[in-house]
């Protein structure tokens, strides 16, 4: 960066007393608050997380250097809720990813629905995504999250969104754009599965004693023991 580009030092000043004056309304927001799901505190936090992104771009800019806080984004919190009291109606929107981790196991899996239905037209196994679409015509979302190793499958990231509505869509409504006009301020919860909450545990067990952890867990751990995905509810 230019100086003429770089932030002045009372600008960076500036942004730090904004980082001061937020950090003050959100504690008293946090010691006023209402309910588990006070607005004055999702408000006040959001003001808070942009006022220290401020500070943390302006200080780099300028000095090169960085804060120690990582302050979640706008991304990974849920704006506070403004649906419907009483819904009548919901949509519950789900993404799961899947890495083809063995393309023959699946092929194999497809051949055998194939056989099974007696198709003699061309064959749709032969093909990854043939044999994905046979896959999934096949079985329910369901089976195929708690059989996905059967099919040749590695689970990756998954979501699970429910959201408010005053009345159900009309048929055929957002069949073109199933997830175009999702309003987030009408999640009523929201649920994530990913690695990255297990490595986050890895994390904290490596800054642990691990002959503490053994006793604390009563024996010793396995390769094999996986430690349970965690469910973060967003809201």
């Amino acid at each position: 960066m230019s100086d003429a580009a770089q932030p002045t030092a009372a600008e960076v000043r500036a942004a730090a007393e904004a980082v001061k004056t937020a950090l003050d309304r959100h504690l008293a927001a946090v010691e006023r608050r209402s309910g588990e799901d006070d607005p004055a505190v999702f408000e006040a936090f959001n003001q808070l997380a942009a006022a220290a992104e401020v500070y943390d771009e302006l200080l780099y800019d300028r000095y090169d250097e960085v804060t120690p806080f990582e302050i979640p984004g706008a991304e990974d919190a849920l704006p506070p809720y403004t649906g419907p009291e009483e819904p009548n109606a919901l949509s519950v929107l789900i993404r799961r990813d899947y890495a083809v981790a063995e393309p023959q196991r699946l092929l194999a899996q497809a051949e055998r629905i194939e056989a099974a239905e007696g198709d003699d037209g061309a064959s749709a196994s032969g093909t990854v995504h043939g044999a994905l679409g046979l896959l999934f015509g096949e079985f329910e979302p369901d089976e195929i999250a708690s059989r996905h190793k059967e099919f040749g499958l590695e689970e990756g990231d998954s979501t699970l969104w429910v959201t408010a509505a005053d009345e159900p869509a009309d048929p055929g409504e957002w069949l073109e754009e199933p997830f175009e006009q999702v309003d987030p301020q009408q999640v009523v919860c929201r649920f994530d599965v990913s690695a990255v909450f297990d490595d986050e545990i890895d994390d904290v067990d490596d800054d642990e004693d691990g002959d503490g952890l053994e006793d604390e867990l009563g024996g010793d751990l396995d390769e094999d023991d996986d430690l349970e995905p965690l469910d973060a509810d967003r809201r």
